[in-house]
């Protein structure tokens, strides 16, 4: 665990001039456009981005073979904030080499999800879940401003989100896509969710596999055990596989009735993941608050200024 006043520190606010390194850990990076577009926010923070090397690489899916993907993760010497491309697939897969992991800021979700867990788990902070770099342009304004005023070091908003189960908790935060983080599950890169707060995503999963993967973690004894959780948007995961509705359950009743007797506050609807709306940026292992009376998820950052 690195040296630091307690685990999960926060990096230094960044600073206008500061230097950005782009990473490209998972799927091939195809869509030049969504990048520059990026980039050109990133720039429009008065940020320097580092030239990306990661267009035209690809290894069939991959944005590069293993060596040069992992590569990009110790590329960043001199930039306080590696924020990755795109997401897709391939992450995991770093995990097996081990990341040398530096102090700094490390942006991204999706398929991202296995290196921010892992980055927690080794006792690193700094690790945001938030947009993309080929997604950044995309999001709505208040997205890239929260995203903005949590690297610059400024107070952000809470998160307004639907009451499922009353009650309040605090404690670290954690945000995954549930897919990506399912299958961590058994490895020392998912990090300890005694006393956390979850908050989960996904997309393109049918309500059965949810109710499967949501089974595998209480079978485990990870989801009993959490100060807190919230659901993100689940984007696509309504059941177009089943044309008779008798026969299936809708995505609200599987994360209904699988959480329901977690004993925690349990806060639906928040503007966090995959499709439209925004997804707000949160840091991993801050300590949160989430208020299943008022629906709400805070953060408590230190030092904000």
């Amino acid at each position: 665990m690195p040296q630091s006043a307690h685990p999960w520190s926060l990096p230094s606010p960044l600073q206008v001039g500061d230097s950005v390194t782009i990473a490209a850990p998972s799927s091939a990076v195809c869509d030049e456009a969504s990048l520059q577009a990026g980039i050109a926010v990133l720039e429009s923070w008065g940020l320097n981005v580092n030239t990306p090397t990661c267009l035209g690489r690809h290894w069939g899916y991959l944005a590069g073979r293993d060596s040069v993907r992992s590569s990009d993760l110790s590329a960043n010497a001199g930039s306080p904030l590696l924020a990755c491309a795109r997401g897709g697939w391939g992450a995991a897969r770093l995990l097996e080499r081990g990341v040398p992991w530096k102090e700094g800021w490390f942006l991204g979700f999706s398929d991202v999800t296995a290196l921010l867990c892992s980055r927690m788990a080794s006792g690193f902070g700094g690790g945001i879940h938030g947009p993309l770099v080929t997604t950044l342009a995309g999001e709505p304004a208040w997205s890239q401003q929260r995203l903005h005023d949590l690297l610059f070091g400024h107070p952000v908003a809470s998160l307004q989100g639907t009451s499922w189960a009353e009650g309040t908790g605090s404690g670290p935060l954690i945000t995954v896509n549930l897919t990506v983080a399912s299958h961590l599950l058994g490895s020392h890169h998912l990090p300890d969710l005694r006393g956390a707060i979850l908050v989960i995503e996904d997309v393109g999963e049918a309500p059965y596999r949810l109710d499967r993967m949501l089974t595998h973690w209480r079978l485990i004894g990870v989801l009993q055990n959490l100060a807190g959780l919230g659901f993100g948007r689940f984007s696509g995961c309504d059941d177009a596989e089943n044309s008779d509705p008798a026969h299936s359950f809708s995505l609200e009743q599987v994360l209904r009735e699988r959480t329901q007797d977690l004993g925690c506050p349990v806060v639906a609807d928040l503007p966090v993941g995959h499709g439209n709306g925004g997804n707000a940026a949160l840091p991993l292992g801050v300590r949160a608050q989430l208020d299943g009376i008022n629906a709400t998820l805070t953060l408590q950052l230190p030092n904000q200024r």
